[in-house]
């Protein structure tokens, strides 16, 4: 629901512009594009091994914890009310003592969190930068972020500016957005059409055949005789 809230006070927020109609518009992709990115990359590796870390201390207390279980189970018939009483509490603290460490690194606004707000901003702020300088340069209005909050529920590709702002970070592809190759020329002479002797005109005829030429032979008059 947010996100289509999200649509359509941009839709009416373009309507609502003088003139909204005769303006470019684009969007990017920028998770693709960070995606790209080699300090998106390092951040990620950095962010997967604190939280790797941080699971295994969270699994190793947890294990601790199901000692703790299986030895009070193993002695519970031999313990006393108070220290049956006191064991418990033990348990109950170490299972509200590990929630507050998985809290604290994996919850909301956590460790884990802020870490990756902290990696992530330098990067997220240099695509933003060449997101804008794409913009200028193509004259665009609005540049909206297929991975946004705002749902794209249809994105033509003419109106696609991913490739370009990848450029802009010096990650665009030698084959995208760049003219075809010019090739040499080539002039081809026209075939002869054969002449077919059974081939009809119009009238139903055949057509007339050009009859060759025979060597024409010249004969000497013959005299009379004479008496």
């Amino acid at each position: 629901m947010k996100n289509i809230s999200g649509l359509w006070l941009a839709l009416l927020l373009l309507l609502a512009v003088p003139g909204a109609h005769a303006q470019k518009f684009g969007w990017v992709d920028s998770e693709f594009i960070m995606g790209k990115m080699p300090e998106y990359a390092k951040a990620k590796a950095e962010l997967d091994a604190l939280s790797d870390t941080w699971q295994k201390e969270i699994e190793a207390q947890k294990k601790d914890l199901d000692k703790l279980y299986r030895t009070y189970q193993a002695e519970e018939v031999v313990l006393t009310e108070a220290m049956k009483k006191k064991r418990q509490d033990e348990i109950l603290k170490k299972e509200q003592d590990i929630k507050a460490y998985q809290n604290k690194q994996f919850g909301y606004e956590g460790q884990l969190f802020k870490k990756r707000q902290e990696l992530n901003k330098p990067v997220q702020d240099k695509v933003f930068e060449a997101c804008e300088k794409v913009a200028k340069k193509k004259q665009l209005a609005v540049l909206f972020d297929k991975s946004g909050d705002l749902t794209m529920l249809y994105t033509n590709p003419a109106h696609d500016y991913t490739e370009f702002v990848l450029e802009e970070l010096g990650l665009g592809a030698e084959d995208r957005n760049q003219p075809g190759p010019k090739g040499a020329v080539k002039t081809v002479a026209p075939p002869k059409t054969p002449v077919d002797p059974n081939f009809e005109s119009d009238s139903g005829a055949p057509e007339p055949t050009t009859p060759s030429k025979a060597p024409v032979k010249t004969t000497r008059p013959v005299k009379k005789p004479t008496k």
